[in-house]
C-alpha cells in the first residue's frame, strides 16, 4: 500500500485554511502535515516536512505564494503544486505556468473541484512510483515531460529537457527580447542557468541573439524568438 501524499496548506486566510485542511484530511491518500499563512512560514514548513504537495495561495502578506515557488525551484525542490488563489490575471497564470504548475484553482472553488485535482495530483505521484526504474526512449521522455518537437534534440551534458521547456516558454512570454538575467529573474534560475539555455537555443535555430550596447561597458546579449516563431 502506498504511504500518504504528505501536504502543506499556505494561506493567509486561516478560516479558508482550516476548511481546506479538514478536506484534504478527509481524501484518501492524504495528511496534512503542516499549515502556513505567511510567504516565510511556508518556506519554512516546507523545508521542515517535504511534502509531496503544497496548496499555495498566491496572495500572502510578506513573500507571494510565486514569490515562494521561484525560491522552492531555484533550491531544485520540484514539489507538486495546486495553486489555490482569487488570483486570476492572465500574467499570474502565465508564471505559476511557468514555475510548474499545473493546477490551478480560483477561488472560490467548490470542493468537487479540489477533489478532482487530488485525483490527478495522486494518480500522477503513483504512476511515477510505480514506473519501473529503466532508461526510457524519446518518445517515453516527451510523453513524461511534455516537451514539444522543436526540443527533442540531445541536449548537451547538464542541461534537462524540463528548464530547457520552461526557458522556451518564458521568452515566448517577453513582448519583445530579454537578457539571461530577466529569463533567470522570472523563473527563479541562475543567471548562468538561464544563459546556457538560451545559448542552446540559439544554437538549434529556436531563438535569436543580439548585442544592445548601452553607454559603457560590455554589450548586453538580448534574446528573442525568430520573427514568425511562437
Amino acid at each position: 500500500m502506498s504511504p500518504d501524499i504528505r501536504v502543506v496548506i499556505v494561506d493567509d486566510d486561516f478560516a479558508v485554511a482550516h476548511v481546506n485542511r479538514a478536506f484534504v484530511d478527509a481524501r484518501p491518500g492524504y495528511t496534512v502535515v503542516a499549515e502556513a499563512h505567511t510567504g516565510s512560514d511556508a518556506l519554512a514548513a516546507i523545508a521542515a516536512h517535504r511534502p509531496g504537495l503544497v496548496l499555495l495561495d498566491v496572495y500572502l502578506p510578506d513573500l507571494g505564494g510565486l514569490d515562494v515557488l521561484r525560491r522552492l525551484r531555484a533550491a531544485g525542490d520540484d514539489v507538486e503544486v495546486i495553486a489555490v488563489t482569487a488570483a486570476r490575471d492572465l500574467d499570474t497564470v502565465r508564471q505559476a505556468r511557468l514555475l510548474g504548475v499545473r493546477h490551478y484553482l480560483v477561488k472560490p472553488f467548490s470542493g468537487a473541484s479540489l477533489g478532482e485535482r487530488l485525483d490527478e495530483v495522486r494518480r500522477g505521484i503513483a504512476a511515477d512510483r510505480a514506473a519501473p526504474r529503466t532508461t526510457l526512449d524519446q518518445r517515453a521522455v516527451d510523453q513524461v515531460i511534455g516537451v514539444s518537437p522543436v526540443h527533442r534534440a540531445s541536449l548537451p551534458k547538464g542541461l534537462s529537457a524540463v528548464s530547457l521547456q520552461r526557458v522556451s516558454e518564458g521568452l515566448s512570454e517577453c513582448a519583445t527580447d530579454a537578457s539571461a538575467a530577466e529569463i533567470a529573474e522570472s523563473l527563479g534560475m541562475s543567471r548562468v542557468s538561464a544563459r546556457r539555455y538560451l545559448e542552446h537555443l540559439v544554437a538549434t535555430g529556436v531563438a535569436e541573439v543580439a548585442p544592445r550596447y548601452g553607454s559603457a561597458g560590455r554589450p548586453e546579449h538580448r534574446y528573442r524568438r525568430p520573427a514568425g516563431k511562437a
